[in-house]
């Protein structure tokens, strides 16, 4: 026998399992026919495809027993089994970061933090919070040798070598008070039914039942019992199943208490054959903005199960997806690498890609229903505007944005269709406030005309809105931009811009290489200078946002241009002062406000401050 410590995070996460999530406790079991399910999907595969595992006897089941005299309840499985080395690492350490993002995302509510628990792949460990003490016994196909894995949860666990006749594992719980109703038949059938009734493989209870016959003698008779469904329930007919079909079945893949948003279920034939079931969830996964997030999707091959956590199965951008994909036409040793270049399951995924999309196009017809899951699943859509140039269209049907006309979020066809009949191009704003983009120098002749202007406040719209130079047949204009204004510039404007030019030269001259140009700005009419940037320059704020991420090196130098308002009276005055420290004070000033109003941080503040105070001193 051998001794061993449990890793710091496993002693951490049991001590957290146990203290926090004891009133939903029930999720334990949940927990062990996964895995159990997991382990027989695993060797059913190998059975077909590995030489050496194809003469194994493999009868696939999970059978459930429980003594209640002795307070113990025993999960055992004909799946792949463990040895000595799986043991230590699948029952004594745990990935750090899957530690410690469950930690992390703990809420208090036990509800929804026993739902993490599958989630960060610590289900095993729920089992202490019934259990004062845990053997697993285990025998891994194609090995001789058997081991047994023992722990009370607390310092540590032993392994040792042990004798068993059959391929898979057996986990036998020494339940405590908090799990004495485990011991019931009840109990446990209502809650397989609850999580697991859609577990492909038969789950059988043992149990005794007691008969009285005419002359009231007892008797006692062992019984087995199947107590789910054990089917590949996507293959069966769309026109059998209810939607409390289709949501117990999530709940038993989702590793969610909640049902889901909706569901798209597909059953194609023909030159492909394939089914594909996708639930999009009531709240975005937790680890939807992660690096490392887990692949929602599991591949199937002819109801065998391949993989879960091939992320290239569905796009990035629809990473929020669950569910499977079967298919009839690809071969059951397919590899990973295979995989990524196979055109079958290529074409799947297109295919597979157009569904979801028009999907989700036809629930924007219900306003309240597609805000709900925008508000979830918004920001990969856009995602999905800069990753899928193939389904770019639907796309920019799909995704949502704030407006200076309206309260909520609006489409580009919404935005079209409220466009007056001589406005050419769509108008945005970018930045990272909508308060500060509301009030922003640059909105003031479109508001003063009538004209709508997205307002874009998402840190990724900056990115994805660079690859969208069109809706339609409109353009899509930066109102940041040197010439965003020209489409919609009056005659008069021109003539107050011939009549500034002298002062414009001067400005020019003081700001020097800080500018790349002064113009005289016909979309300004209450504040006295703005800054915008050449239509073929990187934005302020892409700059700004390239600078923080450590990149600044990789854009290109530009340079703002700085806009004076002609008819603001600080200008006018301007024009009539001589050239002077003033003079020079106030021109920098304007630069200055005009960089602040747009977000970018000033080079060298306390100059700001000491010219603001020079022009203070001068006008008091």
């Amino acid at each position: 026998m051998s001794n061993h410590k449990f890793q710091t995070e496993v002693s951490q996460l049991l001590h957290l399992i146990i203290h926090s999530l004891y009133s939903h406790k029930e999720i334990f079991l949940r927990e062990l026919i996964s895995n159990a399910s997991d382990a027989l999907d695993k060797l059913k595969y190998l059975t077909l495809t590995d030489d050496s595992l194809k003469s194994i006897e493999f009868e696939p089941k999970i059978d459930i027993e429980f003594d209640k005299e002795n307070m113990q309840l025993t999960i055992t499985d004909t799946g792949i089994g463990m040895n000595e080395d799986d043991l230590n690492e699948h029952l004594g350490t745990i990935a750090r970061s899957g530690t410690k993002n469950f930690i992390d995302k703990l809420s208090g509510d036990d509800k929804k933090d026993s739902n993490l628990i599958g989630q960060f792949g610590v289900g095993f460990y729920s089992c202490y919070m019934v259990a004062d003490k845990v053997e697993v016994t285990s025998r891994k196909a194609g090995e001789e040798k058997a081991y047994k894995w023992e722990s009370d949860g607390k310092s540590g666990y032993s392994i040792s070598e042990t004798d068993s006749d059959a391929v898979g594992t057996s986990i036998t719980l020494f339940l405590n008070e908090n799990g004495s109703e485990y011991t019931n038949r009840w109990s446990i059938q209502d809650i397989v039914k609850k999580y697991s009734n859609h577990i492909s493989f038969p789950i059988f209870l043992h149990f005794t039942e007691e008969k009285t016959d005419d002359k009231e003698n007892t008797t006692v008779e062992d019984k087995i019992e199947q107590i789910n469904a054990a089917s590949a329930f996507w293959k069966q007919s769309k026109s059998s199943l209810k939607a409390e079909d289709y949501n117990s079945f999530y709940t038993s893949i989702g590793n969610d208490y909640q049902e889901p948003m909706f569901y798209i279920h597909t059953q194609a034939e023909g030159s492909l054959d394939y089914t594909t079931l996708f639930y999009i969830p009531q709240n975005a996964p937790q680890d939807m903005y992660q690096p490392d997030y887990a692949a929602g999707v599991k591949l199937y091959v002819k109801r065998v199960f391949i993989t879960d956590d091939e992320k290239e199965l569905m796009p990035t951008y629809l990473r929020f997806l669950r569910g499977v994909i079967d298919t009839e036409d690809l071969p059951l040793n397919v590899s990973r690498e295979i995989l990524q270049q196979n055109k079958i399951l290529s074409k799947i995924r297109t295919n597979s890609v157009k569904k979801v999309l028009s999907e989700f196009k036809s629930m924007t017809t219900d306003v309240d229903k597609y805000n709900t899951f925008y508000e979830q699943y918004g920001r990969p859509l856009k995602e999905g505007l800069y990753q899928d140039q193939e389904n770019k269209e639907i796309l920019l049907e799909l995704v949502r944005f704030k407006s200076t006309k309206s309260d909520g979020l609006i489409s580009f066809s919404e935005y079209t269709d409220r466009m007056s009949g001589e406005q050419k191009n769509i108008y945005y704003i970018t930045g990272g406030n909508e308060a500060t983009l509301k009030s922003s120098p640059l909105l003031e002749m479109y508001n003063n005309k009538g004209v709508e202007v997205l307002i874009l406040d998402d840190d990724i719209d900056e990115i994805i809105i660079s690859g969208v130079p069109k809706y339609k047949e409109f353009q899509l204009k930066s109102v940041t931009h040197s010439d965003a204004a020209e489409d919609i510039k009056e005659e008069t404007d021109k003539k107050v811009e011939k009549a500034v030019k002298p002062l414009i030269k001067k400005i020019k001259k003081i700001l020097g290489e800080q500018v790349k140009d002064v113009t005289a700005s016909t979309r300004l009419t209450e504040s006295p200078s703005c800054i915008v940037t050449d239509q073929n320059d990187p934005s302020v704020q892409m700059r700004e946002m390239m600078r923080s991420m450590g990149q600044a090196a990789n854009m290109p130098e530009a340079k703002p241009i700085l806009e004076i308002n002609p008819e603001h009276s600080i200008v006018k005055r301007l024009s009539e002062m001589k050239k002077g420290k003033a003079f020079d004070n106030i021109c920098q000033i304007l630069l200055d406000q005009a960089l602040l109003v747009d977000g970018v941080k000033l080079e060298n503040p306390a100059e700001f401050v000491g010219r603001l105070n020079s022009v203070l001193e001068d006008s008091i």
